[in-house]
């Protein structure tokens, strides 16, 4: 799999693709119906495959504050296509020249003279262009006249209901995660490399693995029951809290994880961690020590989810096997 950013970076060798575009936040079972599509018309057509992605995504770009929570990190979303076996992604970075570019420039600049698109796989409510001018039906004419041809995906559904990022967020939010992950086709993890922090954790007698979110708001809130895997292969039990911790002032987004009954470094190392049942909403304590009376709380309840987890013979992440 080969990752371009930006158009600049397109060469003639990247010309002539079956292509599909979107945000692909999750790279969910609809997502993934999608690229299967995408992928067997490039076989029948003998090209690459390839999927156009921004970053950040468009709403992001425009309204922060209101856009929705990120199902997956750049990287994660990267490496959930490349098993996907797509050929291509092309990140385009959303900034203000791309947003600017009228529907017509859009199609001209990306779909023909950047990717000489041979077939488009988009969905028929995609709007590209400046103000959202563009839509499924300025792709099929103008594909029409340059002699590819443009469809939308169809609709993939679970449990009678259409799969979305939308739905997954909103199971999220109510801790179903054998739904989300039934909604995805995998566990639902955050990856990222273990960074120092302000070593607070340690102080506390609890030492975390902290995780930036790149300042993106998750789709998690509070204290979870989290399985952590590492470079050494291994899956290791722990309690997670994701926010932006109110009682010592956090401002940004983190994921603090602390790892049962570890001695090894994690810093700077690439890790995993599989969420698999909520604990507690996340909340501002009156001091240090009333949050470490909780933490306590907190670690006990999780080694008794987990030993009730393997009493009952159910996979140590709920639903990860079901």
């Amino acid at each position: 799999m080969e990752l371009i950013r930006g158009l600049h970076n397109l060469r003639k060798k990247h010309q002539g693709c079956v292509a599909t575009i979107g945000n692909f936040d999750g790279v969910h079972l609809g997502h993934q119906a999608v690229l299967r599509h995408v992928k067997a018309k490039a076989l029948d057509l003998g090209v690459p495959s390839a999927v156009v992605v921004f970053e950040p995504q468009p709403r992001e770009f425009f309204a922060a504050p209101q856009a929705p929570a990120r199902l997956t990190r750049f990287r994660d979303k990267v490496d959930r296509l490349a098993a996907q076996g797509i050929d291509r992604i092309v990140c385009l970075p959303f900034n203000q020249k791309l947003g600017s570019l009228s529907a017509h420039d859009f199609i001209t600049q990306v779909l023909i003279q950047g990717l000489d698109v041979r077939y488009l796989v988009v969905g028929d409510d995609f709007r590209f262009g400046c103000d959202r001018a563009g839509d499924f039906a300025l792709l099929q004419a103008v594909g029409k006249s340059q002699g590819f041809d443009v469809v939308n995906t169809t609709t993939f559904e679970v449990e009678a209901e259409r799969v979305s990022s939308t739905r997954i967020r909103t199971v999220l939010a109510e801790a179903n995660f054998v739904l989300a992950n039934k909604l995805l086709g995998v566990p639902y993890q955050i990856g990222g490399k273990v960074l120092h922090g302000r070593k607070l954790g340690r102080q506390l007698g609890v030492p975390t693995a902290n995780l930036s979110l790149k300042n993106k708001q998750p789709a998690l809130h509070g204290v979870y029951t989290v399985l952590l895997s590492s470079g050494d292969g291994l899956l290791h039990k722990g309690v997670a809290n994701i926010g932006n911790r109110p009682t010592i002032d956090g401002v940004k987004p983190a994921l603090e994880v602390h790892v049962f009954d570890f001695n090894g470094d994690l810093y700077g190392q690439r890790v995993q961690v599989t969420f698999c049942s909520k604990l507690r909403d996340e909340k501002r304590f009156s001091d240090v020590a009333a949050l470490r009376e909780q933490i306590m709380k907190d670690l006990l309840a999780a080694r008794e989810y987990f030993t009730q987890q393997s009493d009952q013979g159910i996979p140590l992440a709920s639903g990860l096997l079901s």
